[in-house]
């Protein structure tokens, strides 16, 4: 990452080095790409989030943005489900279906609709939204990448009624899941992107006017950073998920579930402009820079490369496409926040 008045700011020099002309690759062998293993419409969804937040995109960086907004529309079927994975010559190579992917498809393109850097593509997106807007998973993690986009969607076009069911939807879900005082969380462990189940909650709260859901968003988030903090320094749940009586530290630890964090302490200071939620975004820079339970720095800050999972005894010397995409949303985050 590079310094900018004291503030870190992103590096995109791995994102495009994983990137070719057919879209983004999905892993990586330490920092060299792994075309055998094709694209997916998870990380093009990601990149798409974190190019379309970028200021003052570069010509290559505005090319990619292009690119996978393309991709990211075109996975979306005419019924509204969802592809993921994809191969050089463009072809679909699985099944559309309302997965994680189909939410951070709505994801991507909400953000873009909100923030993309012309009309063109925020009508493209707008389009490829309305499509699958409707549409409802059976499992609920789908809805939250979802409901992220259609909060930053409504914020900027409250106009858009799909945006708004779906998220009064998704609010009215979260609201009367049980909890209790020693256990905030609406499910019985931890699983994985935590921190965007208490971001959609804030910013549903706040496309909806709905000061409640906004306050149990906060609440969700507070929880969630008591649980994943230990002596001064971010602990997230691991890939096993975890649960109220687990033992801490555990492993693998990955970078997507610092930037999930960083995202929702990121929003939660937009909406409240409490501090507590700027320390927060502190912490995740402070796990990519090696304040971690296992002291080790999780970004290559001269490419921007994330690595792949931290270790109890280091970390994955891999850097694919998510982890990478967390890297960079996370500072960006904290660049934006240290703005005037």
């Amino acid at each position: 990452m590079s310094v900018t008045h004291g503030v870190r700011v992103p590096v995109f020099d791995h994102l495009l080095a994983l990137s070719d002309e057919h879209g983004l690759f999905e892993h990586a062998r330490h920092d060299i790409p792994r075309p055998e293993h094709g694209y997916c419409i998870d990380d093009e969804s990601r990149a798409l989030v974190v190019l379309c937040r970028e200021p003052a995109l570069s010509p290559p960086l505005r090319v990619l943005a292009d690119r996978m907004l393309g991709l990211v529309a075109g996975a979306i079927t005419a019924d509204g489900l969802c592809h993921n994975r994809h191969d050089a010559s463009g072809a679909w190579t699985d099944e559309a279906g309302l997965d994680d992917c189909w939410g951070r498809a709505l994801w991507g393109l909400g953000f873009a609709v909100a923030h993309a850097p012309d009309a063109q593509m925020r009508e493209v997106a707008l389009a490829a939204f309305t499509r699958a807007v409707d549409r409802r998973p059976t499992h609920r993690r789908p809805l939250v990448f979802a409901a992220l986009g259609a909060g930053e969607l409504l914020l900027a076009r409250p106009d858009v009624t799909g945006a708004r069911t779906l998220l009064r939807q998704f609010a009215d879900t979260i609201m009367t899941l049980p909890s209790t005082p020693s256990w905030r969380w609406p499910a019985p462990r931890l699983t994985y992107s935590n921190g965007s189940v208490a971001e959609a909650m804030i910013v549903a709260g706040h496309a909806l006017g709905d000061e409640a859901v906004i306050a149990r968003g906060l609440v969700l988030l507070d929880f969630l950073l008591s649980m994943e903090t230990r002596d001064g320094h971010l602990s997230v749940t691991p890939v096993g998920g975890r649960g109220r009586h687990d033992a801490v530290p555990a492993f693998d630890q990955q970078p997507i579930e610092v930037a999930a964090l960083a995202d929702a302490c990121a929003r939660a200071w937009t909406v409240t402009r409490d501090d507590r939620w700027r320390d927060g975004v502190d912490l995740a820079v402070g796990w990519f820079l090696g304040d971690n339970d296992a002291l080790t720095p999780m970004v290559d800050l001269a490419s921007g490369a994330g690595y792949d999972g931290l270790e109890a005894d280091g970390r994955n010397d891999n850097r694919g496409a998510e982890s990478t995409i967390a890297a960079l949303s996370t500072f960006q985050q904290a660049a934006r926040l240290d703005r005037p």
